[in-house]
């Protein structure tokens, strides 16, 4: 599968996002809305979204663990608010070019500038806590 184009709704359109996405992640468990998006959800807004790409591969538990921080923080409300925020994973084993780049360093975030190009964000370290990592990607976007 190719790139994944995901968006994060608010809390009522949420659930009907997370429902075609194939996935390591077992449907059952309660972080598993992250990997279950229409691809073609768009979150709608008055203001054009900002864009957070995440690459990725199948069995990577790491990924897996930043995958399930990230879902619960675009749930969280407040001042570092992800609303807006629009999700892409990036399957690294479906491009050559992304698997040169990063196979030995994923997961990786990155986020989408006016201009398109990426910038990638410093890593996250697996033992941040949720609202750590909500603050840390809202000031990403704040640069």
């Amino acid at each position: 599968m190719a790139a994944v184009r995901i968006a994060i709704g608010n809390a009522a359109t949420r659930p009907l996002l997370f429902q075609h996405l194939p996935s390591a992640v077992n449907p059952t468990t309660r972080n598993s809305r992250l990997a279950y998006f229409a691809a073609s959800a768009s979150f709608s807004s008055s203001s054009t979204p900002r864009k957070l790409i995440l690459y990725s591969k199948p069995g990577c538990c790491l990924c897996d663990g930043l995958k399930e921080k990230l879902d619960a923080a675009f749930s969280l409300s407040g001042p570092n608010s992800l609303a807006d925020v629009q999700l892409q994973i990036r399957d690294i084993t479906s491009n050559p070019e992304w698997e040169k780049l990063y196979q030995y360093e994923i997961p990786v975030l990155a986020r989408v500038r006016d201009d398109g190009t990426e910038e990638t964000l410093p890593r996250l370290s697996p033992r941040l806590g949720v609202e750590l990592v909500q603050k840390k990607i809202a000031s990403a976007f704040d640069q």
